[in-house]
């Protein structure tokens, strides 16, 4: 193998390593609790600032409420659904208490469900809210300390609610809640007027939350997101520290991304409507719209309807919202990364295998076979070449030995691969493949909700999480984290070393060290990379194994 083939083969792993140590180590910056309620007002109509408007329903307290406190402070309409439980808080109408039916906060027998939106007071309040601004300051609109009267007794995808509040000027706000059974509710806003002259209306909706404090990791996206004009826009949080980001648009949406929850406004696709995401207190975020204006008639009705999605990045489920519902790529909440057209398709080959299976594990090493299948000939190729590499070594040594010219060597091995029909790059071409096949299940492993606690065989037991039977557990002495490895990294290491040991050696002294040292490096690296992808990988080299042997034992009978 050339000088310029070698660089280029080393290129590929040091970038690699580059890429990987990127994502593992950079982290969000913690971030704590505040409250600061509702969107500004579009200028050019100089609208009060909603954001002056500030829950007063109790005083702050010394330290966080309990989701429980938070909620028997503003008692309100209770949700149920197959996929949510919780409360609406009818008091300064908000969605502010969800819960995620299916889904655990830990692999215990006992573990509490996952919690999706919080009071305000609570420690990481997260919720949505949605109303009307004025440009006449006289009109009196509902607000945090509006009561609203409630018709229903329980938000059900079988049974509405509706609440109604008179403001006493003759305009009356009536907002009609329904839910499906997934995760996506509908919020239908009217004003009755009256009185005897127009009034003009703006609706509005916000999603404030302050982000839970845990470490996050880069590789997905995990911040504000929206869709605006069929244009994503993923902004992290911290690149609102100085300044808002604000859009206008027909349609989209918009809302938060954490790796495997989701929640959004799906825009009215009929108007035009205001976007912003911001920072509204010292570690409170918010994106709010302002709708197109409204003018309601004397005697007439005036609406707005938006939709309102909280809960649970199930692929399929988003895939059905953006057909049926035709919201524009609904889909994209979940981060599927630069490889989008081998990222989702992967994610329903394995969820197609594990509806035949039953086991998440045994269809990623499926997975892992059919691909190897897949590339077979490629493959094929590469290794007869490799072979055939391993086999002129002697000769190749010979020529260095016998020039000590550069031109003249590099002339006289370019020589010797055309007498021996050889193609030196043919070597990296299943390395070249492999790149983007691996980063993409990188990716589904990391976002697919559905791998998420996904149990395989033995001490697996989350397929997304690190091999947990670390050398810590084995040998119950302090390893240090950064080499404190599972069983699988390991088997993974000494197969890439098998592998290696097959092909050609570097002719350079040096480039023969970092090779040899390549099984350790991602042996350690992967060590704390999700239990799937390290299985994944080490039936790939496996079966790389028996290929590699196949063709050199045939090789050796011509």
């Amino acid at each position: 193998m050339n000088e310029e083939i070698k660089s280029f083969y080393m290129a590929i792993i040091l970038s690699l390593l580059l890429i990987f140590a990127t994502n593992y180590f950079f982290f969000d910056k913690d971030i704590a609790p505040t409250e600061n309620p509702q969107p500004d007002a579009p200028q050019a109509e100089k609208l009060p600032a909603a954001a002056e408007v500030v829950d007063t329903a109790a005083k702050e307290p010394a330290a966080p409420l309990t989701v429980a406190e938070a909620v028997a402070l503003n008692p309100g309409v209770k949700i149920s659904t197959p996929a949510l439980t919780g409360s609406l808080r009818t008091r300064g109408f908000r969605i502010d208490n969800l819960q995620l039916e299916k889904y655990k906060q830990t692999l215990a027998p006992d573990s509490p469900d996952v919690e999706m939106l919080m009071p305000a007071k609570t420690a990481n309040p997260y919720y949505a809210e949605f109303g009307w601004l004025a440009a006449d300051a006289k009109i009196r609109l509902p607000n945090a300390e509006t009561q609203w009267t409630v018709r229903g007794q329980k938000l059900t995808p079988q049974t509405p609610v509706v609440l109604e509040w008179d403001n006493g000027q003759g305009l009356k706000f009536v907002t009609t809640l329904t839910v499906d059974e997934n995760y996506m509710f509908n919020v239908a806003q009217a004003v009755e007027n009256n009185t005897q002259k127009p009034v003009t209306l703006y609706p509005y909706g916000l999603i404030a939350r302050v982000p839970d404090n845990t470490a996050k990791n880069s590789v997905v996206h995990e911040g504000l997101i929206g869709v605006m004009d069929d244009t994503l826009e993923e902004i992290k949080y911290d690149d609102l520290k100085d300044e808002n980001q604000e859009f206008t648009t027909t349609g989209g949406w918009m809302g938060f991304s954490d790796r495997y929850w989701f929640s959004a406004i799906v825009l009215n696709p009929a108007t035009e409507s205001r976007v912003k995401f911001g920072k509204t207190g010292e570690n409170l975020y918010q994106t709010d719209f302002v709708g197109a204006p409204v003018t309601i008639a004397a005697g007439a009705v005036g609406a707005d309807e938006v939709l309102f999605y909280a809960g649970a990045k199930e692929i399929k489920l988003l895939d059905q919202y953006t057909s049926e519902r035709r919201i524009p790529k609904f889909d994209l909440a979940v981060d599927f990364g630069w490889y989008y057209f081998l990222t989702k398709p992967f994610f329903y080959i394995l969820d197609f295998l594990y509806g035949i299976i039953g086991n998440m594990g045994w269809a990623i090493l499926l997975f892992a076979a059919l691909l190897r299948l897949v590339m077979f000939p490629i493959a094929n190729k590469s290794y007869e070449s490799m072979n055939k590499m391993k086999e002129i070594q002697p000769k190749l040594k010979e020529l260095q030995e016998k020039y000590t010219d550069k031109a003249k060597l590099q002339m006289e091995t370019m020589e010797l691969y055309r007498r021996e029909k050889i193609n030196p790059a043919a070597g990296c071409l299943p390395m070249l493949i492999q790149i983007p096949v691996f980063f993409s299940l990188y990716k589904v492993l990391n976002i697919a909700i559905e791998i998420r606690q996904a149990p395989f065989v033995g001490w697996i037991k989350d397929l997304s999480a690190p091999d947990p039977l670390t050398l810590s557990v084995i040998t119950h002495l302090p390893v240090p984290g950064v080499l404190d490895i599972g069983v699988w990294p390991i088997l993974m290491g000494l197969t890439m070393y098998v592998q290696q040991k097959l092909n050609p050696t570097p002719t350079s002294k040096d480039q023969a060290r970092i090779f040899a040292m390549m099984p350790l490096i991602f042996m350690f690296m992967m060590g704390h990379f999700a239990s799937g992808l390290v299985i994944y990988w080490t039936l790939s080299n496996i079966l790389s194994i028996i290929q590699q042997k196949a063709i050199a034992r045939r090789n050796r009978k011509k």
